[in-house]
């Protein structure tokens, strides 16, 4: 919840999160410390200050988007198919979402995750792992409190980074909310290209800047499968 856009009932529930993450005992004393930075900055500051802050990350720099897709997809139609599979996984686990909602949003996938055993959840968190180190990195060059959480999900997944895949995305343009010209240039680009071979139900491939190959699969859950809150 912390990755969501800042409201007022996100402020109130704050206390209530810190205990849940303490109580679930997942995170070493350096990570709940950082962390408890972030919730105090979203339980005591402005809100207008922290909604401001978060559309300028979030909203308006495309290299931080909180949609998994737009960082393996771009804009090509591969990205719609890849969130209608991922809705339909969603929708088997008893998660329906509203025509309004992108599958890809982050914060919607880790809601997901918490329906599932913590086990497949460390699984799929490993999945899109490059693109969380990215965009953690990324933070942490901006001086920004909200590299924590992906540095928590890093945790989490507890699986080996694939190093290639991160340094393509890492060698992406970065652009500058405020540069209004450079974001009507990125958002100009041309569509991701696939090779050959590269569309599957459930994944994608796509070549990055260099030569580097990054996949980023969609997991699938049976009809008759049960889900535990954890």
């Amino acid at each position: 919840m912390v990755l969501s856009y800042p409201t007022e009932p996100l402020q109130a529930a704050v206390d209530e999160m810190r205990s849940v993450i303490l109580d679930e005992a997942l995170l070493t004393d350096q990570l709940m410390h950082s962390l408890s930075s972030l919730l105090n900055e979203i339980a005591q500051n402005d809100l207008y200050e922290l909604q401001e802050r978060y559309v300028l990350l979030f909203d308006r720099t495309r290299s931080l988007s909180l949609h998994l897709f737009e960082h393996v997809h771009g804009e090509s139609r591969e990205r719609g198919q890849a969130m209608i599979d991922l809705a339909q996984v969603y929708e088997q686990s008893g998660l329906h979402i509203s025509n309004r909602e992108l599958p890809d949003y982050l914060p919607l996938f880790l809601e997901y995750l918490s329906t599932i055993p913590l086990s497949e959840a460390r699984a799929l968190l490993a999945q899109p792992l490059h693109i969380f180190v990215a965009l953690g990195a990324r933070l942490n060059r901006r001086s920004s409190v909200y590299a924590t959480p992906f540095q928590i999900l890093e945790h989490l997944a507890s699986a080996e980074v694939e190093t290639e895949a991160v340094q393509a995305l890492l060698k992406q343009s970065e652009d500058d909310p405020e540069d209004l010209e450079q974001l009507d240039q990125l958002w100009q680009e041309s569509e991701v290209v696939f090779g050959p071979g590269t569309e599957q139900q459930g994944g994608c491939s796509q070549t990055m800047s260099g030569s580097t190959s990054v996949q980023v699969a969609i997991p699938t859950r049976s009809d008759n499968q049960n889900t535990t809150k954890h």
